[in-house]
């Protein structure tokens, strides 16, 4: 800890610390609590990116609860379709296995038995019974017109994908609604290898409109912040216009002069740099909330005695106006936009509709 902390004058009184929890360890039972008591002492030193991953937690293999990408109401008997999630039909990974070729289930279908048990007759009404640590199930169904079926469902293992890419499609028709086609969506999952994919995939198709809503919400940091605010910085200065067919931006493939990012208490470490950075080269207005703030990096090589990591934070971000003022802070939006429980309940986006808003008034001027 001492020979690769960030700062090793924070670490006056660390040997203090030893005793504080070393006291505890007689009442640890399981490797699960000996993490958290780690974790608990790595909390003193108050630096982001103080974690510990154990080596042998993999070893516990977890039982899989599938999904189907919907979601079901008992219904008399049987478990009726109310939604099924529309992601990519293209990636196994994010679309609804009820919609593959030769399923084809709709909602308002109903499901009467799953392999072969009848669920009216048991007393847990809970479709994810079923799904436990299935990879493969036969659905008996009553379609919504009175037809009966029988198909083969492949069982997701993980829906993740799937509800990303249907939350990140919803949000994107909605912007192109509300504003009538003059603005874009993009959303930044993260600042790796997958946040910058996710970006580019979407910037393609967004960049030639008139304004931009860039959104880093629940962006899990990386490292990759400074390729995508370079795109970003590369404005547009006039068009390609063609005696046929569309305009093209000059220079192509650059962003629209209006922009607006949308941020939160999620979006950390480079998410964090990523938000700074927006609101210092002006590149437009942030909205949300108040960010992370962690931006103490680390380098997880050093090992424990039963091959378990600890991370040592090392690399501290220094910026030339605020210093080290985003760690344990975080970056204030220009705008503070809170999204209530309410309006998760009703699934109002309070925050993205601030944006259009924004975007809008700044097109009009």
């Amino acid at each position: 800890m001492k020979q690769n902390y960030w700062n090793e004058n924070k670490l006056e009184g660390w040997n203090s610390v030893l005793p504080k929890y070393e006291r505890l360890l007689d009442r640890i039972s399981t490797r699960y609590e000996l993490s958290d008591l780690i974790q608990e002492m790595q909390g003193e030193t108050k630096t982001s990116h103080s974690y510990e991953f154990p080596y042998d937690y993999d070893t516990q293999e977890p039982l899989q609860v599938g999904g189907l990408g919907a979601e079901f109401e008992y219904d008399n008997g049987c478990f009726r379709i109310t939604k099924i999630y529309v992601g990519d039909p293209t990636n196994e990974n994010e679309r609804s296995p009820l919609r593959d070729p030769g399923v084809q289930l709709n909602v308002g279908d109903c499901i009467k038995a799953i392999d072969g048990e009848d669920v009216g007759n048991n007393a847990i009404k809970n479709i994810y019974y079923y799904l436990f640590n299935k990879d493969q199930i036969i659905l008996d169904v009553i379609t919504k017109d009175g037809a009966s079926r029988r198909v083969s469902v492949k069982v997701l293992h993980d829906e993740k994908f799937l509800l990303y890419r249907y939350w990140v499609e919803k949000n994107r028709e909605y912007v192109h609604e509300k504003s009538k086609g003059l603005l874009g969506y993009v959303h930044i999952p993260d600042m790796g290898f997958q946040g910058f994919a996710e970006f580019y995939r979407l910037f393609r198709s967004e960049f030639d409109r008139d304004g931009l809503i860039v959104d880093v919400r629940f962006n899990r940091g990386g490292f990759i912040s400074g390729l995508i605010l370079q795109k970003l910085l590369l404005k547009r200065e006039g068009y390609d216009v063609p005696r046929h067919g569309k305009k093209n931006p000059i220079p192509f493939f650059s962003s629209p002069k209006v922009l607006v990012a949308i941020t939160n208490e999620n979006a950390g470490s480079d998410g964090d740099v990523f938000s700074y950075l927006f609101k210092k080269y002006k590149l437009g207005v942030l909205i949300g909330k108040r960010t992370w703030g962690g931006v103490i990096g680390i380098s997880p090589r050093h090992r424990l005695a039963d091959k378990s990591t600890v991370t040592q934070p090392e690399f501290a971000l220094h910026f030339d106006d605020i210093g080290l003022g985003i760690e344990n802070y975080g970056v204030d939006p220009d705008i503070e936009v809170e999204i209530k429980p309410e309006d998760y309940a009703n699934e109002k986006d309070t925050q993205l509709d601030k944006a259009i808003e924004l975007a809008l008034k700044q097109l009009n001027k």
